[in-house]
């Protein structure tokens, strides 16, 4: 009789480790179906609405790239066109102050630098107006990654450090010796 009851609680015992394996089976099935769940429902939403963002924030850079750019040449070629119209009406002014110079022969260097100095005043103004109207400067970056209100300031005083060239180019005088002559005359 006792190896039939321990034959019996080894076959229960058997049965209950059967039973705790199956359980543990349908257990470990049910993680996966709730895994699987979880990546449907949550994780792959969220990835492509992460995707989603990725691309947005992507195309707005983008745009913003392109429309600073567009900014910078529209910039470019308004300054071109004001650079233009500045040379042409220098041009004219020398014309007109080649006139006189020859109507004042007898006074031809002295007349020159008296015109040059009266009209560089207004060739300066000239070319400052542009900046004078501007509500709003976007600066990008060269290479030399230089920005800023520098940068602005050292284009106008590179125009500015040009002038005597530009008058020599328009008239012929060299501004330099004219107004060297022009002081030792007057002691």
């Amino acid at each position: 009789n006792r190896s039939s009851d321990l034959e019996e609680k080894e076959e229960e015992m058997e049965i209950k480790v059967v039973e705790r394996k199956q359980q543990i089976n349908v257990q470990e099935q049910e993680i996966m179906r709730r895994e699987k769940e979880l990546e449907a429902q949550v994780k792959r939403p969220a990835q492509a609405e992460k995707f989603r963002l990725e691309t947005l924030a992507e195309a707005n850079r983008q745009r913003v790239i392109l429309e600073a750019d567009a900014h910078a040449e529209s910039i470019r070629l308004k300054g071109e066109a004001e650079a233009f119209a500045i040379e042409a009406k220098a041009k004219a002014e020398a014309e007109q102050m080649a006139k006189k110079a020859d109507a004042w022969k007898d006074y031809q260097d002295a007349a020159m630098v008296d015109m040059v100095l009266e009209t560089l005043p207004k060739v300066a103004a000239e070319v400052a107006a542009p900046f004078a109207q501007t509500n709003k400067i976007v600066m990008v970056a060269g290479d030399n990654g230089e920005i800023g209100a520098s940068k602005i300031t050292g284009e106008v005083m590179e125009i500015v450090a040009n002038l005597p060239k530009s008058i020599e180019a328009l008239t012929g005088v060299d501004i330099s010796k004219a107004l060297k002559l022009a002081t030792h005359m007057k002691k």
